[in-house]
């Protein structure tokens, strides 16, 4: 095996610590061209769809890459922003913000990117960016705050497979998951309840979650379960009864039995009651994308109003809200303990334990 060759370094050069946010990804631009090489690899994943690898190839070659790349280019266009992919713009808003945040915490050297799992700018990219600023240790920080095998572990599968093919590889650490944090929790009910002092509140209010198979709970994955604790704790700073909200999950795919209950089938129920009005909200993204954008505020309300439904209400992401932005600092920052050393202080501890040696040689 031959090793990627080191940045250049020079003496007197601090060592940084690298913080680097991941994201699932997106298309380069809403077109069938660009959304085929993104499903290719996105469905094309083991982490993400585990049906046996010839039959799934076959399935995928023959079939969903000749058919899905100009349905999906559509959806994709229909929420696209002047900038770019909007799960693109808010991620690299909230790295920027992120330095910026972190810049009013510590004067110790450090570096922020960001990256996405499947198209660009790609995880080896954003870690070969660290490197060359002379990062020594990486924060990595998978931007799902509920803990699943086909979103948190591809991504550091990635980083730990880059590490692989690096000569002088840097000390890690990875952020497994943060379902629970009471920063993001509190950044969730804020922008709900200042959503529904603007607007008024509803009936009933969903939270809607991505979908998996039944067989990864039936595995041992606890994203399920990270889900419904998301849920209650906030229901709980929302002061919501069970009767007045329900966890649901979307985006089903293929014939399996997937975790429930359905979104879908949760708001053709509620639109039949004739509910008057329906929020929903997804607190298992941390930016807009074209799950959240397309599918629950589109799809969704089409299906709700179709069945019967009254008013429909999507609740935004929490993108690069002012609190949400202080709680990922603050979780950045609880999990770089020891880390963020200033350069005076190193100086000052090599000082000591040189010191100190002198001292025990005598």
């Amino acid at each position: 095996m031959s090793y990627q060759t080191e940045p250049r370094f020079e003496h007197g050069t601090p060592e940084k610590t690298g913080i680097l946010l991941i994201n699932l990804g997106t298309p380069d631009a809403p077109t069938a061209q660009a959304v085929r090489p993104y499903l290719k690899e996105f469905l094309g994943d083991p982490r993400v769809v585990e049906i046996p690898r010839l039959i799934w190839w076959l399935i995928l070659n023959g079939i969903i890459l000749n058919v899905r790349p100009k349905k999906s280019a559509a959806k994709y266009a229909s929420i696209w922003l002047k900038e770019g992919s909007p799960l693109r713009v808010h991620t690299e808003e909230q790295a920027v913000l992120l330095q910026g945040y972190l810049s009013q915490r510590t004067q110790a050297p450090f570096a922020v990117e960001y990256a996405m799992r499947y198209g660009q700018p790609s995880i080896p990219a954003a870690l070969r960016k660290l490197k060359a600023q002379n990062c020594q240790r990486f924060l990595v920080v998978p931007m799902y705050p509920q803990y699943a095998a086909s979103t948190t572990a591809t991504a550091t599968d990635i980083v730990f497979r880059e590490l692989q093919q690096m000569r002088n590889t840097p000390a890690i650490r990875t952020i497994k998951h943060f379902h629970d944090d009471a920063g993001y929790i509190k950044a969730l009910a804020a922008n709900i309840n200042e959503y529904w002092m603007k607007n008024g509140r509803p009936e009933k209010l969903l939270m809607s979650f991505h979908g998996l198979p039944k067989y990864t709970l039936e595995k041992g994955d606890p994203y399920h379960c990270e889900c419904l604790k998301t849920g209650r704790l906030l229901a709980e700073a929302l002061g919501l009864g069970k009767e007045q909200y329900a966890v649901t999950f979307q985006s089903r795919f293929g014939k399996a039995e997937w975790i429930q209950p359905y979104t879908s089938a949760t708001l053709k129920q509620w639109g039949a009651e004739k509910l008057k009005r329906v929020d929903v909200v997804c607190p298992g993204f941390v930016a807009d994308c074209l799950e959240t954008l397309e599918e629950i505020a589109m799809e969704g309300k089409e299906e709700f109003q179709h069945a019967g439904g009254g008013d429909y209400h999507y609740i935004p992401c929490l993108n690069a809200r002012d609190d949400w932005m202080h709680a990922l600092t603050d979780l950045v920052m609880d999990n770089l303990q020891g880390w963020l050393i200033t350069p005076d202080a190193a100086e000052l501890e090599r000082s000591r334990t040189l010191a100190q040696a002198k001292g025990a040689s005598r």
